[in-house]
């Protein structure tokens, strides 16, 4: 059977899983609501900003923190459950488009979704203060590495569209590592194309293995969060029908963008975006510490 259609059959596969744990955890935990419009447009925005490589995660945790609907611990789980109908939509777009070496794509799209797996496990029983100290701390990665982009700092890539050697296994390696750390908002869109540019890869070459990382990753770390049911019902559901939209209208416009990077002007507003979020988060944590202490120093 061909590797390709073997990561999309994989890729409906784990998506079924997907619909029906998010079915089970509505039932379970009760939850309710429908779709809000900010959530929507916030969705919309966001994974059309993902499809042409700029990452969604960073951007919607902003976004949702200005909002103030969703508790900070319950951002992760958000992320991933509200962000997964883009990730299936683009995988599908970017596997037909762009014709990379099959064995690494589908190596490095289970590598990560191992990784993702381990890590909701990690993440759905961290307390709300840890989520909030990662959670800062990948923002602001998150901002150096868009601001990296506009400064040049990204190595140019090569021309390749496989890897071989040593180089092979040390992809999948950092895939799985990856995985692991987008269950505590880390993107791997940008840390992708260092990887697989700094391996000599086409730029162009990261995009359906970014995808379908994604694609696999979300939805295995989605049945994670939906055992524990840390993450917010209606904030998701906007998300995903903001997927809908943001996805195929990036995709329509995409070539256009690559040959002229265009996408630099809104990494610097996103940059900035992010940090504030990033300060904001780090301040929450500081308040939870606070409030700790004071509480531990009433008891006593």
């Amino acid at each position: 059977m061909d590797l390709t259609k073997a990561v999309i059959a994989v890729l409906i596969a784990v998506n079924v899983a997907f619909v029906v744990g998010w079915l089970a955890a509505v039932r379970r935990f009760g939850l309710r609501g429908r779709p809000q419009l900010p959530d929507v447009a916030i969705g919309a925005l966001t994974t059309f900003l993902d499809t042409l490589g700029i990452g969604s995660f960073a951007p919607t945790t902003a976004l949702l923190k200005f909002r103030g609907k969703v508790a900070d611990e319950l951002i992760p789980g958000t992320l991933n459950v509200g962000l997964n109908t883009a990730g299936f939509l683009e995988t599908l777009l970017f596997i037909s488009a762009v014709a990379v070496d099959p064995l690494l794509l589908a190596a490095m799209a289970v590598s990560s979704a191992v990784g993702a797996w381990l890590g909701a496990g990690v993440v759905s029983r961290m307390p709300r203060r840890s989520i909030q100290l990662f959670m800062g701390v990948a923002l602001l990665l998150a901002a150096g590495f868009f601001a990296m982009s506009n400064l040049g700092a990204f190595p140019a890539g090569g021309a390749a569209f496989d890897l071989a050697g040593w180089k092979f296994p040390f992809a999948i390696v950092v895939s799985f590592i990856l995985g692991a750390l987008m269950c505590v908002g880390i993107g791997n869109y940008a840390p992708l194309m260092i990887l697989l540019s700094l391996l000599g890869m086409a730029p162009i070459a990261a995009y359906p293995i970014m995808m379908a990382s994604d694609g696999l990753l979300q939805p295995m770390a989605s049945l994670g969060f939906f055992r524990s049911g840390r993450f917010s019902h209606v904030a998701s559901l906007g998300l995903s029908v903001g997927s809908l939209i943001g996805v195929p209208a990036a995709f329509s416009i995409l070539s256009y963008v690559l040959k002229h990077d265009s996408v630099k002007p809104i990494r610097w507003l996103i940059t900035c975006v992010v940090i504030y979020a990033a300060v904001s988060m780090l301040r929450s944590a500081r308040r939870e510490r606070a409030a700790a202490r004071a509480a531990a120093a009433v008891s006593h």
